[in-house]
This record gives C-alpha cells, sequence and structure tokens, in this order.
C-alpha cells in the first residue's frame, strides 16, 4: 500500500511522515530523488536521494522515475526501482509528494497498487509562521516562492481521499494511524 501525504509546502508532511514510520510497524519512507543541495536536517538516501540536475535529467530520459516535477526550482521524483521493490516485500510506503506528482502516481499506479492519498491543510497565516520558523532559514524570497502556489495546491483538494486540517501534530498523526489501519484492512 502506498499512502501519500501531500499539501502546500510548509503543511507538515515530513513531521508527520516521521512520526508515522516511529509509531507503527512495517511503514517505510520513499525518499524522492531530487537535484537540490542538501540543509542542515537532510540524511542522504533518508530524507532524499541526491543527485546533480545532469544525473536527474539522465533519469527521466532512461524513464527511471515513475513521476517527477519541477518544484522550486528543482527537481523531485519518484524511482520506479525503488517503490516496486518496497511493495514487492509487502511494505506500507508513506511519501510525501507535491499535488502534481500525486495526480501522476495515481494515474500510473491505481490499477495496480492501493494508494491512499491525504492533503494536510493549514491556514496561509499559520504556513507563513511555519515557513519562518523553519530550521533551513528559508529567505522573504523562498518563502513567497511557497506562498504562491498555495491557492493552486488548495484547489486540489477534491482529489483527495481524505483532507485533514493539520493544526495538532498528536491528533493529525493518530487520524493518519487510523486511516492506515483501516485502508490497510480493507
Amino acid at each position: 500500500m502506498l499512502v501519500i501525504l501531500s499539501g502546500v509546502s510548509g503543511a507538515g508532511k515530513d513531521t508527520i511522515k516521521k512520526e508515522l514510520i516511529k509509531r507503527m510497524e512495517n511503514v517505510e519512507s520513499l525518499p524522492s530523488y531530487t537535484d537540490r543541495a542538501p540543509r542542515n536536517n537532510d540524511i542522504p538516501g533518508v530524507t532524499y536521494h541526491f543527485v546533480t540536475k545532469q544525473e536527474f535529467e539522465k533519469m527521466i530520459e532512461n524513464q527511471e522515475l515513475y513521476e517527477y516535477s519541477m518544484h522550486h526550482e528543482h527537481y523531485y521524483g519518484t524511482s520506479k526501482k525503488l517503490l516496486n521493490e518496497k511493495i514487492q516485500n509487502g511494505k506500507i510506503i508513506v511519501k510525501d509528494i507535491d499535488v502534481n506528482g500525486v495526480e501522476n502516481l495515481v494515474k500510473l499506479l491505481g490499477k495496480d497498487v492501493k494508494i491512499v492519498t491525504i492533503f494536510l491543510k493549514v491556514s496561509k497565516e499559520e504556513l507563513r509562521q511555519r515557513l519562518e520558523k523553519r530550521e533551513d532559514n528559508l529567505g522573504k524570497d523562498q518563502i513567497e516562492l511557497r506562498l504562491s502556489r498555495f491557492d493552486y495546491e488548495e484547489s486540489k483538494i477534491n482529489n483527495y481521499d481524505y483532507v485533514i486540517d493539520n493544526n495538532d501534530l498528536e491528533k493529525t498523526v493518530y487520524k493518519i494511524m487510523e486511516i492506515i489501519k483501516k485502508e490497510h484492512n480493507q
């Protein structure tokens, strides 16, 4: 089963993913590939697989990705090989992807893999505060770039199986754990 967490940058996708992996058996992450530079809290192979722009473009050319997109001036994508290996091993995969990537993965895999999509919703003001407090110290331009996508990403909410207001970490993690248990048993 593939559980996709989506929402605007700063909605809490990565934090929630880490909590789910800590608290649930048989749940793993599937890090995306990206050409952006690692941040202070990134762990190569755990948070992302870091490659050069040229390596990423070679992966596109070789059709090694289920989906990819340019997001905040960097490539992000999902490896076919890594996703297939984890699914074949019976893992519940939790992956955070932007709204465009979700649409692509559901189209490509929806018939073969059980996919549960969850949109994490936050208010624009809360989002601004989170982005300003982030550990990677985003500059004003980067914060505005992320906020500029807010309306576009929110316009895709109807494409999701579940929409959760993420204004309380514990409640959100609990709700998602319950969704995973319910969906996995169906």
